[in-house]
């Protein structure tokens, strides 16, 4: 591990694998600056504001730090126009080590936060770029499928029956840490899964069990689910979401990788037992009114 004493930026601090990767650093004793954009207090760590939007705030969050965990602006489908300025500003200030935050569908040079990887290794001398699969806490926390099973008991997709392997956040934001902090950085990009690729539709039938009340999975067309999703992320984003879903039904995803394993020397953790962690965010009660 590397000296305590370095200070680790965390963009995106409260966020889904930011307020894990703070917590999982700060209770190894490292140093951290949590930036969010109303710089809320997160124990053990320093609070910051930072907006991707506002270069005046970038300064503030970069003195005095040396390595960056960088999660990109939600729903930009170009995060490079704001993410590249900061990463050129932040090797100039003396950052030494970025790690940053991208999608097993998304490669180096693809689209949206693809140019951002791209242009990590010739930017820092030490990163990685982790590439998870989809969050299992999409089905637990506050993700539209999630408010779907809560409400109405159904969650809609365009992935058909094809597999993904989901993985934990908790897990994600291990590799994180160590990708921080060990003494040698990665400096190649990690693709990260669960145990097991499962289908929406056994997600479904795995949640309803931990629940206690049924689950289906809607099966939509690729332009139904581009029309659902416009009015709450625009269309070129929601066309973006409903591609992704599309390569899942052609079997993209339909993989598992042992970098959890590999990197922090314990197995990853499955659907089931996540979802039996973290029912509290689906909300065990009678079942819903159709």
């Amino acid at each position: 591990m590397t000296d305590a004493r370095t200070t680790t930026l965390v963009v995106g601090a409260t966020g889904t694998t930011g307020s894990r990767v703070t917590a999982q650093l700060t209770a190894a004793g490292h140093r951290v600056r949590a930036a969010s954009r109303h710089g809320t207090p997160v124990p053990g760590a320093e609070p910051t504001r930072f907006d991707w939007y506002e270069p005046a705030s970038h300064g503030t969050a970069l003195a005095g730090v040396d390595r960056v965990y960088l999660v990109p602006p939600v729903g930009d489908p170009d995060p490079a126009t704001v993410m590249l300025p900061f990463l050129q500003r932040a090797r100039a200030t003396g950052v030494s080590r970025a790690v940053l935050l991208s999608s097993s569908a998304i490669p180096e040079g693809g689209p949206a936060v693809g140019v951002v990887h791209g242009a990590l290794p010739g930017l820092f001398g030490e990163w990685a770029v982790l590439r998870p699969s989809w969050f299992m806490q999409n089905f637990t926390g506050t993700h539209a499928h999630a408010l779907g099973i809560r409400d109405t008991g159904t969650m809609a997709t365009a992935a058909g029956t094809g597999r993904v392997g989901f993985v934990d956040a908790e897990d994600i934001a291990a590799v994180a840490v160590r990708a921080l902090t060990d003494v040698r950085s990665p400096d190649s990009d990690l693709i990260l899964t669960g145990p097991q690729a499962l289908s929406h539709d056994e997600v479904a039938a795995i949640v309803g069990e931990v629940i206690g009340r049924p689950v289906v999975h809607r099966h939509l067309t690729h332009e139904q689910q581009c029309d659902r999703l416009a009015p709450l992320v625009g269309r070129e984003f929601a066309e973006m979401l409903a591609d992704m879903d599309r390569a899942i039904a052609e079997g993209a995803e339909d993989r598992t990788t042992d970098v959890v394993r590999r990197v922090t020397g314990r197995e990853p953790q499955s659907f089931r037992a996540v979802v039996a962690r973290e029912t509290t965010g689906i909300d065990r009660r009678p079942p819903y009114t159709p």
